[in-house]
């Protein structure tokens, strides 16, 4: 038996890294690169015992206790494996240790594969008496930490009966996750540490922070964060020195590298202004005393130089700046935790079409001297741009290494009133600047970095957030409905708020588009073609909009269910109370909407709705950058093509 596997696994070596050998043995997201079926099932006992080797560090062991523990199971740590119990065996490969020795020798060849990210396995046997004994080996902590997340998933299922399983995994691009760089309101401290959570269970491990609008980001870049804010700045996302270094220790525990971005603007790129880098270190130095250990330098938006000179200095300052850090911070013999990772940088010409291809290709060409390590970026041919094969290889052509992608995905700033919580081709279709014909690739070649621009609405944006976790994860697995339909009960917690308000938010999230379901236009269509007829026939129409408006209705007991809870300092609660916050305005106005159409529909004859003026439909937002920010009042547009002209017609038609 183990020869036949052994063969098995050393075929995956020389597949395709989109290959599946075999069943699903479990639902995993992202969804695992290769699932082998062990023999038989396994059950927990109620202490589980760690044994982590060496290299296997702190955070990674807390992570596995968390994981334990909150599925009832009590983890203790100790050096050497239970003989009774279950057991839950932390090792790298190669180190030589417990869980290294296990079974690396046997399956080893996932560690052999080019050009993949967090490579590990994760074993799940029994014991003669049948007890779960799970082994997660990776090339390195941060891999195993990843492994993590799998069995947390595994464990969801139940801690009793399990199937063995053998999970050979690994990640298609390196950095995946979040760049918090649209034009509106910052997250909250506590959106963007429950951010971090979810990006910690579903194997995102980068979040790039440069909020448009946080004036220490780009108006006040030099200064340091203040150490008190007024509740004013707290609602508008202003973040005090004591917010940031509780965002950086949140980050740290979930593995997430928080990237803190700093943007001097023209000042980088301007002869006159010699002493810019000892202020942008200065600024780092503040910033690395709250925790932040990665760093960006942002200088879009401020002009695309054509000036080779300027091209130049841009160049020098950027490769000046990362040979400061390395001399400040990354001296032989710094402990990792003190160390700071490779700078992000985001450059004036970030979107390769504004310019002619000549000029594009000068622009990057004259950073190819920067230090290879720098992740440098850009949106693609155009600002919204998909990420794709053609865009990646031509400008890596021209810059001589991999490219970095900022994402504007499912970024609302220019679409305010609109949320795209659909699954990822709907959501092209409706977010305006994209090419609604875009489609993801297979294989996506030539990038190290994927990370998205989301929505002003962090928690919603987390559906978007779990399929790109997927597709960068697992580019040959991604499945746009299948992924959709997973993501529901991920970002709505059914073990917080109920399976029924799954379901009723997937009733609702058809119509939280601007441009309405394409059911809706239909039967809106058949009852005007009724009326035309003499007939009236509304009772179809009433139906959808009915069992519209009863999900929405069951959706705003969300609140009071919470607060009904015992659990209401649990991360999940926290979560869920996030999540309706996000959802309110469109969710409010959508009920609202279906009531008076229905109402308007069965000859009721109700009170107009005041839709522009009442505050339950109202978000505020913040619009501009630097010195031009301004904070104005939006209202939610849900199903606003064809229910809202419906609902005019109907009052037209009662008068």
């Amino acid at each position: 038996m183990r020869q036949i596997v052994t063969m098995l696994i050393m075929a995956v070596a020389v597949l395709s890294s989109t290959t599946m050998l075999g069943e699903e043995i479990y639902e995993i997201y992202p969804v695992p690169q290769v699932q082998l079926a062990g023999i038989g099932q396994a059950s927990f006992t109620k202490q589980v015992t760690i044994v982590a080797e060496k290299g296997i560090d702190e955070v990674t062991v807390e992570r596995a206790k968390q994981v334990l523990t909150e599925h009832d199971l009590f983890a203790t740590v100790a050096n050497r494996p239970s003989k009774k119990g279950s057991n839950l065996l932390l090792g790298i490969n190669g180190s030589g240790g417990e869980a290294d020795k296990r079974y690396t020798r046997i399956y080893s060849q996932p560690f052999s594969l080019n050009n993949k990210y967090d490579r590990h396995i994760l074993s799940l046997t029994r014991n003669k008496a049948g007890y779960a004994q799970v082994v997660i080996v990776g090339e390195n902590t941060d891999a195993t930490f990843c492994g993590l997340a799998s069995l947390e998933q595994m464990l969801d299922r139940g801690t009793t009966a399990l199937p063995c399983v053998m999970l050979l995994d690994w990640a298609d691009v390196q950095n995946r996750g979040i760049i918090e760089g649209y034009y509106g309101v910052p997250y909250s401290a506590a959106v963007t540490k429950d951010l971090f959570r979810f990006m910690a269970r579903y194997k995102l491990n980068t979040y790039m922070y440069g909020a448009k609008s946080d004036p220490y980001h780009s108006r006040y870049w030099s200064e340091p964060y203040p150490t008190h804010i007024s509740a004013e700045q707290d609602r508008i996302g202003y973040l005090s020195q004591d917010m940031m270094r509780d965002i950086t220790a949140t980050a740290h525990a979930c593995k997430v590298n928080f990237v803190w971005a700093i943007h001097p603007g023209k000042a980088f790129a301007d002869p006159a202004d010699t002493g810019v880098i000892d202020r942008i270190m200065h600024k780092l130095e503040s910033m690395y005393g709250l925790g932040v250990r990665q760093f960006g330098v942002f200088v879009d938006d401020v002009g695309v130089p054509s000036d080779p000179a300027i091209m130049q200095l841009c160049a020098d300052n950027l490769t000046t700046l990362q040979q400061r850090i390395d001399e400040r911070w990354n001296k032989p013999g710094a402990a990792p935790t003190d160390t700071v990772r490779p700078l992000h940088y985001v450059p004036q010409l970030y979107a390769y079409g504004w310019v002619d291809l000549d000029r594009g290709r000068q622009f990057y060409e004259s950073l190819r001297c920067t230090p290879s390590k720098v992740n440098i970026y850009i949106t693609g041919r155009n600002v919204w741009s998909v990420p794709n094969n053609h865009d990646l290889a031509l400008v890596q052509s021209w810059l001589g290494r991999e490219v970095s992608w900022w994402w504007n995905y499912p970024c609302n700033d220019q679409d305010m009133s609109k949320l795209f919580v659909s699954d990822t081709y709907t959501n092209f279709r409706d977010e305006t600047h994209i090419i609604n014909t875009e489609r993801l690739e297979h294989s996506l070649n030539g990038t190290n970095t994927v990370i998205i621009n989301p929505m002003q609405q962090g928690e919603l944006s987390k559906i978007a957030l779990f399929g790109v976790a997927d597709y960068t994860w697992n580019n040959g697995a991604w499945n746009n409905e299948r992924t959709w339909d997973a993501a529901i009960p991920a970002v709505l917690d059914p073990a917080v708020v109920g399976q029924d308000m799954v379901d009723a938010f997937r009733i609702i999230a058809p119509h939280l588009r601007y441009y309405d379901n394409d059911a809706l236009d239909y039967y809106v269509v058949r009852y005007k073609q009724s009326v035309q007829r003499g007939n009236p026939s509304p009772e179809a129409l009433i139906n959808v909009l009915s069992t519209v408006n009863d999900a929405c209705n069951q959706l705003r007991t969300i609140e009071p269910r919470l607060n009904s809870l015992d659990t209401s300092a649990s991360n999940s609660w926290i979560s869920q109370k996030l999540l309706y916050n996000d959802l309110r305005p469109w969710l409010l106005r959508l009920e609202a909407m279906t009531s008076e159409a229905v109402a308007l529909l069965r000859g009721e004859n109700p009170e107009p709705v005041d839709y522009e003026h009442n505050p339950d439909f109202q978000f505020q937002v913040l619009g501009g950058m630097g010195d031009a920010i301004k904070l104005s009042t939006r209202i939610a547009e849900p199903s606003a093509s064809a229910l809202m002209p419906l609902i005019l017609y109907l009052r037209d038609s009662t008068k």
